[in-house]
C-alpha cells in the first residue's frame, strides 16, 4: 500500500482511543426527552431490521480496515457505497417495482416468493461477498458474522431461482463494475505503484513542506508522532476524480467557482484567514466539543459512515421495515460516495491551500495568539508555530483545502434524509466530554443539540473552521454544494426505487 495512505492510517489510530464496537444507538433520553445518539450492544438490538445489523458489521470491517490500513475517507464512501448497493441490488430481485442498479429488473423473482425470508437471505449473500470484496483483511471476521446470523457462507451459487444466488449474482455484478472504475482498488492501473488505491495521475504538489512558493497552492505537512519522529504524508488519492459516480453524470458536474486567492482576492482570504485565528482562540468548551464529534475520532470511518449512523438513528425513531432500511442506506452511501467524488475532483482542479499555510503567509514572522496544544489554553507564538486545533501527530488532513469533504458529504446527506423522510426534523443530541480526543485532560460532558438535518450539516461544516482545518469559504461552499447534489440525485433514486431507472454503462 502507498507508504503515505498507511501513515495516515496510523496518525489517526495514535490519536483515538475506540469508543464502540459492531453497535447502532440507542434511543437513551435525557432530561428533556431528545434521545441521545450512542450506540448499540448486540443484546440491544431485537426490534432493529437485518439491513441494520449488517450496517453495523459494514461500519465494523470499515473500522478494522482503518486499524489496518488507513482512514482513507475517499476509498471508505466507496466501500460503504458498494456494499450497500449490492444489498440494495439483491432486496430489489424481491420487490414488485424496485429494479437494480447492474442488471435492472432481470433478478426480478415471481410476487410469491417476495417473503422476508427470501430478502433476508439475499441481502446477507450479497452483503457478504461485498464487503469481502472490499475487505478480505476480513474474511474470517465476516465469515463468523454471517454465521452468527445463521447463514452458511460456503455456499456458492449463481442459481438466480434461489435467494442465496440471487443475493451472490447481484453483488457480483457490482463487484465486476467497480474492479475498475478509476479507484485503482486492484492497484493494476498504469502509471500507479501497483499498491491498491495509489495514484496513477502523477499529482505532484507545487509547495514543499518547508517553505511556500504559492501561497494558493495545497502544501504537504510534517506531522510530529508521539515517539518524536517526523512523518509527511502526500494528497491522498488524488486520482479520485477518475472514479464513475454513482448517479452523478460526470465528476466535475457540480464544480463550484474559485475559491479566493491571494492574487484575485486578498483581502477576502485574509479576512478568511483571520476569522480561523480567532476561532483558535476563542473556542468554547462546546465548540471543542463539535470539532472532535465531527472530526469523527475513533476508528474514523468518514464522514459517509457518519451519516450512515445518523441514517440508523431514523430506522429506529421511524421503526422502519427492512425495505425502508434497504433503500434509505442505498441513497445516503451512495450520495456521500458522489459527494466525495465530486470534492475530490474540486479539490484536485483548484489545489488549494489550508489555514496551516496562510496564516504562515500573511503572518510570516509575527507573533500572533493561539491554541497552546494539549496542555490547553491560548499562548503568544510566532505565526510559523501556530497549529488546529488537533493533536500534533494530524494537525490537518493531507489534501488541499477547497471545498471541505466534511460540508460536502454533510450537505448531500442531510438533504437526502430530509428528502427520504420528508421532513428536515431530526431530534437527537450528541453527548460527549470535551477535549477528550485533543488534549491531556479530558473535560466536562456537553450536549449538543442535533434539532434538524440541515442543522446537523451546518454543525459539521463549522466544525471545519472552528478545528482551524479550513476557511469558511471551504465549508459554506462545500455545504451549498452537497445541497444540490443530493435535490439534483434524488429523482435518480426514486427511479430506482418505483423501477423506471436505466442501467448505467
Amino acid at each position: 500500500m502507498k507508504v503515505t495512505a498507511w501513515l495516515f492510517g496510523i496518525f489517526i489510530s495514535l490519536i483515538v482511543v475506540s469508543r464502540t464496537g459492531v453497535a447502532g444507538r440507542l434511543d437513551e433520553k435525557v432530561a428533556d426527552d431528545r434521545p441521545v445518539h450512542r450506540f448499540l450492544s448486540t443484546d440491544e438490538q431485537s426490534d432493529v431490521t437485518l439491513a441494520y445489523k449488517w450496517l453495523d458489521i459494514a461500519e465494523e470491517a470499515t473500522a478494522r480496515n482503518v486499524d489496518k490500513f488507513s482512514a482513507r475517507p475517499t476509498v471508505v464512501a466507496r466501500t460503504l457505497a458498494i456494499w450497500a448497493t449490492s444489498m440494495y441490488d439483491a432486496w430489489a430481485a424481491y420487490d414488485s417495482k424496485a429494479v437494480g442498479t447492474r442488471l435492472g429488473a432481470t433478478l426480478r423473482r415471481p410476487s410469491n416468493e417476495h417473503t422476508q425470508k427470501n430478502k433476508e437471505m439475499a441481502i446477507s449473500y450479497a452483503s457478504y461477498h461485498a464487503l469481502v470484496f472490499v475487505y478480505p483483511e476480513s474474511k474470517e471476521w465476516l465469515t463468523e458474522q454471517m454465521k452468527a446470523l445463521g447463514y452458511n457462507p460456503a455456499i456458492i451459487t449463481t442459481d438466480v431461482r434461489t435467494p442465496i444466488g440471487v443475493g451472490i449474482r447481484a453483488a457480483q455484478a457490482v463487484m465486476e463494475y467497480r474492479a475498475h472504475d478509476g479507484a485503482n482498488q486492484l492497484g493494476d492501473e498504469a502509471g500507479g505503484d501497483g499498491s491498491p488505491y495509489s495514484d496513477y495521475t502523477y499529482y505532484q504538489p507545487v509547495n514543499p513542506p518547508d517553505r511556500i512558493i504559492d501561497p494558493d497552492r495545497w502544501q504537504p505537512i510534517e506531522f510530529t508522532m508521539p515517539d518524536g519522529s517526523k512523518l509527511t504524508p502526500g494528497f491522498l488519492t488524488p486520482q479520485w476524480y477518475r472514479v464513475k459516480p454513482s448517479v452523478m453524470e460526470r465528476s466535475d458536474q457540480f464544480r463550484p467557482g474559485p475559491p479566493p486567492k491571494t492574487t484575485t482576492d486578498d483581502a477576502a482570504l485574509k479576512e478568511q484567514t483571520d476569522q480561523v485565528l480567532n476561532y483558535n482562540i476563542s473556542l468554547s468548551n462546546e465548540q471543542k466539543a463539535i470539532v472532535e464529534f465531527m472530526r469523527d475520532g475513533p476508528r474514523s470511518t468518514g464522514q459517509s459512515g457518519h451519516w450512515l449512523r445518523f441514517a440508523q438513528d431514523v430506522s429506529r425513531r421511524d421503526h422502519h421495515t427492512l425495505d425502508q432500511d434497504v433503500k434509505l442506506y442505498f441513497a445516503i452511501a451512495n450520495v456521500a460516495s458522489d459527494a466525495f467524488i465530486s470534492c475530490w475532483e474540486t479539490k484536485r482542479f483548484y489545489d488549494s491551500s489550508r489555514p496551516w499555510t496562510l496564516i504562515r503567509h500573511y503572518y510570516k514572522g509575527q507573533m500572533i495568539k493561539g491554541w497552546a496544544g494539549p496542555e490547553g489554553g491560548v499562548k503568544e507564538m510566532l505565526a510559523e508555530e501556530w497549529h488546529p486545533y488537533s493533536p500534533y501527530s494530524f494537525i490537518t488532513p493531507p489534501f488541499p483545502g477547497y471545498t471541505s469533504g466534511h460540508a460536502t458529504v454533510s450537505g448531500a446527506c442531510s438533504k437526502t434524509l430530509e428528502l427520504f423522510t420528508g421532513s428536515d426534523v431530526f431530534g437527537f443530541v450528541e453527548k460527549r466530554k470535551h477535549c477528550e480526543l485533543t488534549e491531556i485532560n479530558a473535560g466536562t460532558e456537553m450536549t449538543l443539540d442535533l434539532p434538524t438535518w440541515s442543522a446537523t450539516a451546518e454543525l459539521a461544516a463549522l466544525s471545519r473552521a472552528l478545528g482551524g482545518y479550513h476557511i469558511p469559504y471551504d465549508n459554506d461552499i462545500g455545504l451549498k454544494v452537497g445541497r444540490e447534489i443530493a435535490v439534483w440525485s434524488w429523482p435518480k433514486y426514486e427511479e430506482y426505487f418505483n423501477g423506471t431507472a436505466k442501467v448505467r454503462p
